[in-house]
């Protein structure tokens, strides 16, 4: 096949093969490609992403995956490894896809570079590096989740060594660039867009030891579990690597290592992501507007662009709620009246907000709410306030 005719080939296979192996999928299946490459030939090795490759297919095997392992794959393994996912992923529960290496974005478009690329010019990404879009087509027919996971945004010796298109004025830019996945597709950066990741001096890079020490933990739906990736890499990082999960999921909780056993406490943390948690089960009918567990303080800490600020909600038992942050600047006080009763809360703004309304999904788990609205899902904890 001519590399130019790969996009459009990759994705007619992932049409195929949803139509020939729907009926044949088994409920509950999981397939994987994981893919390490360091040993460049045309640019210095990389050390760690062949020991993530085996370490993460090792985690993703004890996850009940079929995985397939390419360390060190060329372009035409690159390729056959991908159909072949994208066969397997059709009907499938979930399909993920793991890479670390060598990314780069060359005038919006992403690319995972395998091992034999050389890449003299821009143009050549075409014909011998893997479009980021085909590789989500290939797990987006899954019934549940399509999981893309790139420790892919390295400092780029390629870039540097491109000759650029006059034709096209293309320019390659630090890591990779934003995106946004359709359906149930999640895409995991280990630094967000526009950012580059660290090797790190251990066996593994910060971002693939954060995600071995997180991924098999039971009872963690799959969004908070990239949280608790997000804060382990910021804290060994010093805050110089930032992960970022690109994608926005339905309201059904998803778990990688199994959800949590009736009445455990919600393993989630507390920073808010695009993607939501399902509502609540089914909690024991209460009588009044309020669920008695939901009166009281609650906090939260916000991501802004000046860092975070502290949202704090008081609910009262009478049906009313104030509300408040810290800096205040940082979103506006308000109260009003809010209901809460079997898994579901609505709000109403009376003072502060002119015709604010909100409502979704909680779930108490002691300390901790997991509260969907609005403005995604967030894990609250109760306030000392």
């Amino acid at each position: 096949m001519n590399r130019r005719e790969f996009v459009s080939g990759l994705t007619a296979a992932a049409a195929f093969a949803g139509l020939a192996s729907a009926a044949a999928a088994a409920e509950g299946r999981r397939v994987a490609l994981v893919i390490g490459n360091g040993a460049y030939r045309n640019v210095p090795v990389l050390l760690n992403p062949p020991n993530d490759a085996n370490d993460i297919a090792a985690a993703l095997k004890r996850l009940g995956f079929t995985v397939s392992l390419a360390t060190n794959a060329s372009f035409d393994e690159m390729r056959r490894g991908l159909i072949a996912l994208g066969r397997d992923a059709a009907g499938a529960d979930m399909a993920a896809v793991y890479f670390a290496g060598h990314g780069m974005e060359i005038s919006g478009e992403n690319w995972l570079i395998p091992v034999d690329a050389e890449l003299k010019r821009d143009t050549d990404a075409a014909n011998e590096a893997i479009n980021l879009h085909s590789v989500m087509s290939q797990v987006s027919n899954t019934t549940s989740l399509g999981l893309v996971i790139l420790d892919a945004c390295r400092d780029n010796p390629f870039a540097a060594r491109m000759k650029r298109s006059i034709a096209t004025r293309a320019a390659a830019t630090g890591g990779l660039g934003r995106i946004e996945p359709v359906g149930n597709v999640l895409v995991a950066y280990a630094a967000r867009d526009g950012t580059t990741a660290l090797e790190g001096d251990a066996r593994n890079s910060p971002f693939a030891a954060a995600l071995l020490r997180n991924i098999e933990a039971p009872g963690v739906e799959v969004t908070f579990m990239f949280r608790n990736v997000r804060d382990d890499v910021m804290e060994a990082t010093r805050n110089e690597q930032q992960p970022f999960v690109y994608g926005s999921l339905s309201r059904k909780a998803i778990y990688l290592a199994g959800p949590p056993p009736a009445g455990a406490d919600s393993a989630a943390p507390l920073a808010p992501l695009p993607a939501v948690v399902a509502p609540a089960p089914p909690r024991r009918p209460v009588t009044s507007t309020i669920d008695p567990a939901l009166v009281g303080t609650w906090e939260i800490m916000v991501p802004n662009g000046r860092g975070q600020s502290r949202w704090i909600w008081e609910i009262m038992g009478d049906g009313t709620y104030r509300f408040h942050a810290e800096p205040l600047r940082s979103a506006r006080a308000h109260e009003g009246t809010v209901t809460a009763a079997n898994g579901r809360w609505t709000l109403r703004a009376l003072k502060g907000l002119s015709g604010y309304s909100d409502g979704g999904a909680y779930e108490i788990h002691d300390a901790t709410a997991v509260i969907t609205g609005k403005l995604g899902t967030g894990a609250w904890k109760r306030s000392a306030e």
